[in-house]
């Protein structure tokens, strides 16, 4: 086998690697979310560790971590480009972190940038789909599979993680968005694909940033 042989080989295997990573990143983040919505009320809280970690079930129609996009009028325009820009960018992600294994980029960022690009499809799919597979979650029903509670396109993220670390009631308003409405820090709600684009952006501020120089 020559280089260029070896070399296209290899960088086959990579991808095919990658793209196994973003499946089963994508298969948890999904599976935790339809059990979640199918098996909680809107509201309902699990506590796992006492005074620290709960699953809290909500739901939202914005970014990352419970934030929210708004828009004037009936149409949520808002949510729309919000979800049409997790699709350009998911492609250009995968655009992106193919041409990196072709030329060989360290796998320390090839491994983050698909972890955003899993933690980015992970939304999306609550946001494209959801809204037309499961009836609606409130308070009083848990959610069903066979409904339609939105249009295409137009579904809401899931989110569970809830860490009330300890109580702020006066904090300063340029810190609000680490807080929930009772004080609590950590206050925003999130989910797995949030926690993958969060790693993953850390990560490689810490160990990879020489890369991006």
């Amino acid at each position: 086998m020559n280089v260029m042989a070896y070399i296209k080989d290899r960088n086959c295997r990579v991808a095919a690697w990658v793209a196994l990573l973003v499946v089963v990143l994508l298969v948890a983040d999904q599976a935790l979310k339809i059990w979640v919505k199918t098996s909680m009320h809107l509201g309902e809280s699990i506590v796992v560790i006492p005074n620290w970690f709960q699953l809290l079930f909500v739901e939202n129609n914005g970014a990352a971590f419970g934030m929210q996009i708004t828009s004037a009028g009936a149409f949520d325009w808002g949510k729309l480009a919000l979800s049409l820009f997790r699709l350009v960018l998911v492609g250009g992600l995968g655009y992106y972190t193919y041409n990196l294994i072709r030329k060989q980029a360290p796998m320390g960022v090839v491994i983050g940038l698909a972890l955003i690009i899993a933690g980015a499809l992970g939304n999306i799919l609550d946001s494209v789909f959801y809204g037309v597979l499961f009836s609606a979650s409130t308070p009083a029903h848990i959610a069903e599979f066979g409904g339609s509670y939105a249009p295409f396109m137009m579904g809401k993220v899931v989110d569970m993680f809830y860490f009330p670390l300890f109580q702020w009631s006066n904090h300063p308003q340029w810190l609000s968005f680490l807080f929930d409405s009772e004080g609590y820090f950590f206050g925003p709600v999130f989910n797995l694909a949030d926690s993958y684009i969060s790693v993953a952006v850390v990560y490689m501020l810490i160990f990879q940033y020489k890369f991006f120089k």
